[in-house]
């Protein structure tokens, strides 16, 4: 027991940042529990190439309660847009669904790649003077805006985030103030987390895992870190309302320069 100490210690500590991170961000805290799992894993004996995909399988796991959670504050505040919800909720499971299957089989290369490429060019985008950027008038809708949800729900599912990292910057590419981006990329953090956690509890490993470890999911490191990312989600969601928009962009690309830089290193390595 004494061995895994250090495995709880990092990861309760991750899972109060993460949740505060989801809140104040609507990231989901996967930005912060998959960089951590990924390094912490070590302690419970994971094999290296596997690392990746438990990492990303338990914080999409944590992310169930967080995202309810961090939803819940942000609707009490008028934050979330229940019209989109149902217009991308059906191609966002489906996305989220189909992205855990893959990923599940996928080297580890491959997810290092993806996460930390894609965290790059939002963080480039939050944290350049581009406020004033739009793509579009309005948020896509009929095909396009299908197309668009089960992009972001397969991405992420195989990132292991909420869909925040894409969901705020797409949104408010689109128009949509910040505040409104993030309370509503929270509550597409449960579309998200449930459908691709079933997906990673249903994967078959090819190798043993761990103790407690269900497909590719850490029952301990979920039991560790959703705990107190439940309690400190709604902390961050209350912050995220008392700051204006530019600082807000900027903690959220400073995460994602930093979260990415890591997994493009961890992918050429």
């Amino acid at each position: 027991m004494t061995e895994l100490l250090p495995l709880i210690a990092i990861l309760a500590v991750s899972g109060i940042v993460a949740g505060f991170a989801a809140g104040l961000l609507g990231v989901g805290g996967g930005i912060v529990t998959v960089p951590v799992l990924e390094f912490s894993l070590r302690f419970a004996g994971v094999p290296e190439e596997y690392r990746m995909h438990v990492a990303v399988a338990t914080s999409l796991a944590a992310i169930i309660p967080t995202s309810i959670s961090s939803a819940r504050t942000h609707h009490a505040r008028g934050a979330v847009d229940w019209e989109l919800a149902k217009q991308w909720g059906v191609p966002i499971v489906l996305g989220a669904a189909v992205g855990s299957v893959l990923a599940a089989r996928a080297p580890l290369a491959v997810l290092a790649g993806v996460f930390g490429s894609v965290a790059l060019l939002i963080a480039a985008k939050m944290l350049l003077p581009l406020d004033h950027l739009r793509i579009a008038q309005a948020v896509p809708r009929g095909a396009g805006g299908f197309t668009l949800a089960g992009l972001i729900g397969g991405i992420s599912a195989v990132m292991g985030i909420g869909g925040g990292t894409l969901t705020v910057p797409t949104l408010n590419l689109c128009g949509y103030p910040i505040h409104r981006a993030v309370g509503t990329a929270a509550f597409f953090g449960i579309f998200i987390s449930v459908p691709g956690t079933i997906g990673y509890l249903l994967a078959r490993p090819p190798v043993n895992l761990p103790w407690a470890t269900v497909g590719f999911v850490s029952l301990l490191g979920l039991a560790i870190i959703a705990p107190g990312s439940m309690l400190t989600a709604s902390l961050g969601a209350r912050v995220a309302h008392t700051l204006s928009r530019r600082p807000l962009s900027q903690a959220f690309g400073l995460f994602l320069l930093l979260v990415g830089a890591r997994m493009v290193y961890r992918a050429l390595a």
